[in-house]
């Protein structure tokens, strides 16, 4: 009873009570509101740019927009068919090239490396391959497949831009599946290999099936990437006016349509270009929402 008494007392000389006036406090609130400010700033330019779109574009949206091709220089009516086509086309392209070679680098790096100077030097690589600008990869594919004409004699082409968009892919894929296998629990693995499956068989019926959510959100954020890069399209697949003719022959796209349109001093090329920048915002917001409910499903 003595020790009931005693705790009670004292617990009544505690003062939880909150004091505002307190230097602490003052300085506590004065840093949340710069940072709640720094936060404002550093969202503001999205939405700025986001609403801007969405005034001069979103006007010019409607059916023929998506199903008739550019008008020539001056004429009214037309719409940006092609080069929605030609940018599913090549980034499609893109992603089959990179994704198997980014996944199977990750798996090589998380998987059988072991840590090596080879695993390092992949790694170091990866990273500068990472922050290199666009424009040098497509005048790598512009030096080594456009002028040579190495692929069916061909020089401008879908397949050449695609090839250089997975180079701008393959960092993002290559790290997100290393990191992602390197989050599954290493009792898996000693599970699946003291029953008697192979290191193979361990990592696709294991392993990747395990770290899918990172290595698919990795996926979606490098093609988001690739969708709307403009600069190693106008090197390699360069422009067409007409309907996609296949891979091997130059092709539009919605981006390089955005920079040759946004020149022109036509009003109708100028409201073809605002309408293919919301179109093309909207699809890599929803690529990047896509990859962020996808990242959500791992905290579930």
């Amino acid at each position: 009873m003595a020790y009931s008494s005693s705790y009670r007392k004292s617990s009544r000389q505690i003062n939880l009570e909150y004091k505002p006036g307190l230097a602490r406090n003052i300085s506590s609130r004065v840093l949340t509101i710069i940072a709640s400010i720094f936060s404002i700033i550093a969202v503001l330019p999205l939405i700025l740019v986001l609403a801007y779109v969405l005034i001069k574009g979103a006007s010019q949206i409607n059916l023929s927009l998506f199903t008739e091709l550019p008008p020539p220089p001056g004429l009214e009516g037309g719409g940006i068919g092609n080069a929605l086509i030609g940018s599913l086309i090549v980034t499609s392209i893109a992603a089959l090239i990179a994704i198997p070679v980014g996944v199977g680098g990750g798996i090589f790096l998380a998987e059988y490396s072991r840590g090596g100077t080879f695993a390092h030097f992949i790694r170091f690589g990866t990273n500068v391959l990472s922050g290199v600008p666009s424009i040098i990869a497509g005048v790598f594919i512009y030096g080594t497949i456009v002028t040579s004409r190495i692929v069916f004699g061909n020089a401008y082409s879908a397949l050449a831009g695609g090839i250089a968009l997975s180079i701008l892919m393959l960092p993002t894929v290559i790290k997100t599946t290393d990191e992602g296998l390197k989050l599954v629990s290493d009792d898996l693995r000693r599970g699946a290999l003291g029953v008697g499956a192979s290191n193979f068989v361990t990592i696709v019926r294991i392993t990747l099936p395990s770290a899918f959510t990172p290595i698919a959100t990795g996926i979606v954020l490098s093609v988001a990437r690739a969708a709307g890069e403009t600069a190693p399209l106008i090197f390699t697949a360069l422009f067409s006016a007409y309907w996609p003719e296949g891979i091997f022959a130059p092709i539009a796209t919605l981006s390089v349509l955005i920079y040759n349109f946004a020149k022109m001093p036509y009003e109708i090329q100028t409201q073809l270009a605002w309408a293919s920048s919301f179109v093309l915002v909207v699809m890599i917001l929803g690529l990047n929402l896509l990859s962020r409910w996808i990242a959500g499903l791992a905290s579930k």
